[in-house]
């Protein structure tokens, strides 16, 4: 659980520019007048005095942690954060005793989980009662599309408010705000930015305050060591060593740039892989989200032509887990080389598909008696196992001509490929086959 940032102590100085710009008032807030302006849903919220559990939706630096300590400002509510990159189930549980003290002294409770869709089900789960008995308001930020990444059960508790970025002058009002204050905590000659600077950096900060502002900090504090009384495009140049472009996660550009890397991967291109990937790490992409879609893309499109495939990228994702950025990036660089050079197979995936819907329409069809367990005497005398061929004692371990579908059901998913591995696994079907054909005299299975 985090402090109360509102009552931060020490000098201002002291303390990151982003802090103390954080509005202390619905007023002070810039942007989301979807949200907050007369009449609109987070409005008459905080005027009804009734807080109801919400989840916050959009990209980062556009004011869902302000939001939810302005609510419990305004409903004067005990506030508690969780981060769910860092907390768990005891954080949970120490939230809940928190809220249960508060509720016995007649007060509320603002719970706050920050990255709420990097919990797990039962960590997510754990909230539902405590919401429906009202112990605690829930209000959960994410980058991601809740309808994925937050249980159905939870959301079905919570309404949704979707965040917008930041506009141009929204973020210009923001850099004003940020050099009066800059110039007042510094003392001696005012700052100048000029209109040039201020308008590049509202661009480069594409939509987030929380960037825009800490680029402002940085940028000053250069100029000021440099003696420059001024900043100009050219300097913003010099003062920042990368750009500030990031990924709205819940936007197209992200999305598109993933389709890309996966295609590139499946098309057997390993420099425009490399490309996309390295574009997407540029752009500020999670590499444990990488990560992860490098599995999917072992599994999904190479499958059983190479199972290393499958080894090499789990083994660089727990490569990137132990060394973290940038070492561990390199490692998952190596997967995507090798997943785009590695040949291609997509049987496994498209026979599982097939078989999930084959078992939805034939899912009550009984176990054949042959393959039933029989643990007890009366199992067995029930005839359950009776005439099973156990293979290991069969020719070429394989009982020929056996059946393992349920009666009546005679269906065929899984048709290997004649590239890599699949080519022998292709080769071993056709032969255990040609078996089953010949121990029913030579009529087809």
């Amino acid at each position: 659980m985090s402090a109360d940032l509102f009552t931060a102590a020490g000098p201002a100085g002291s303390v990151p520019l982003a802090e103390r710009l954080r509005p202390r008032t619905l007023s002070d807030v810039v942007g989301q007048s979807h949200l907050l302006s007369p009449g609109k849903p987070l409005q008459v919220a905080f005027a009804s005095g009734r807080p109801h559990s919400m989840i916050f939706w959009g990209p980062p630096g556009v004011g869902k942690t302000t939001l939810a300590r302005l609510m419990a400002e305004g409903f004067d509510a005990q506030f508690i954060a969780i981060s769910a990159v860092l907390g768990g189930v005891k954080d949970i549980r120490d939230a809940v005793v928190s809220a249960q003290v508060a509720q016995g002294q007649g007060r509320r409770t603002i719970l706050f989980v920050d990255e709420v869709h990097r919990f797990n089900k039962a960590q997510q789960d754990a909230f539902l009662p405590y919401v429906e008995s009202g112990l605690f308001t829930f209000i959960g930020a994410t980058t991601e599309n809740p309808s994925f990444e937050v249980n159905s059960a939870l959301l079905s508790r919570a309404r949704v408010y979707v965040l917008e970025s930041l506009s141009q002058p929204e973020l210009l009002t923001l850099i004003e705000r940020a050099v009066t204050a800059l110039n007042q905590d510094g003392g001696g000659e005012p700052l100048l930015f000029t209109q040039a600077a201020r308008e590049q950096l509202a661009g480069w900060a594409d939509g987030d305050a929380r960037r825009l502002i800490n680029a402002v900090e940085v940028v000053a504090e250069s100029a000021r060591t440099a003696g420059r009384g001024q900043v100009d495009p050219e300097w913003l140049e010099t003062a920042l060593s990368q750009n500030l472009r990031r990924f709205d996660k819940g936007g197209d550009a992200f999305y598109d740039q993933i389709s890309a890397l996966h295609k590139a991967v499946r098309g057997s291109d390993p420099d425009a892989s490399l490309y996309w990937f390295a574009r997407m790490l540029d752009g500020g992409a999670d590499p444990r989200y990488l990560s992860r879609r490098i599995v999917r893309m072992a599994i999904e499109d190479i499958g059983l032509a190479d199972p290393r495939a499958g080894e090499i990228a789990l083994s660089a994702a727990d490569i990137y887990e132990r060394l973290g950025s940038p070492e561990g990036e390199l490692a998952l660089a190596q997967a995507v080389v090798y997943l785009a050079c590695a040949p291609k197979s997509n049987a496994v995936y498209m026979a599982y598909k097939e078989a999930r819907r084959y078992a939805e329409t034939h899912g009550s069809a009984p176990v054949p008696m042959h393959l039933r367990n029989a643990p007890t005497k009366l199992m067995k005398a029930l005839g359950h196992g009776r005439a099973y061929r156990y293979a290991h004692d069969e020719p070429h371990g394989y009982a020929a001509g056996e059946r393992y579908m349920p009666d009546g059901l005679n269906a065929r998913f899984y048709k290997p490929t004649d590239r890599g591995l699949e080519a022998k696994i292709q080769q071993k079907l056709a032969f255990l086959r040609e078996l089953d054909r010949q121990s029913r005299g030579g009529k087809p299975s």
